[in-house]
């Protein structure tokens, strides 16, 4: 069993920075794929970026590339979304997300966060 719990989300005018972590319990954190996923209103969930257990692996959604970075610290249980340029079109709630096998933008992980809310300004 895996909890996830979301926080640093806020409001930011276009362009700006913002910051999201992902602090999950369980003493296996370390063998999970870890993910963001948003969901806009009146849109569907959508993926934002994956990273793999060792953290060398990266997946980035076309929309995020080059302005977002996912990380982890598997010694602190965090997994971060650093979210920069960011647009009008990148507010929604931004969702943490886990499972044991690989997370593509077709997953349906295994556990989710409640999610935390970004909204970026015009």
């Amino acid at each position: 069993q895996v909890q996830l719990v979301e926080s640093g989300g806020g409001l930011v005018q276009a362009g700006g920075s913002l910051r999201l972590s992902c602090a999950a319990s369980g003493r296996t954190f370390s063998s999970y794929t870890m993910a963001w996923f948003r969901q806009a209103p009146g849109k569907e969930r959508e993926f934002v970026a994956a990273i793999r257990w060792s953290g060398d692996d990266t997946y980035y959604a076309d929309s995020v590339k080059g302005r977002f970075i996912i990380s982890r610290d598997n010694a602190k249980n965090t997994v971060d979304l650093q979210m920069v340029s960011l647009k009008p079109e990148d507010t929604a709630v931004y969702y943490c997300a886990a499972d044991r096998l690989p997370i593509y933008s077709s997953s349906r992980p295994r556990y989710w966060g409640q999610g935390t809310q970004v909204t970026v300004s015009s």
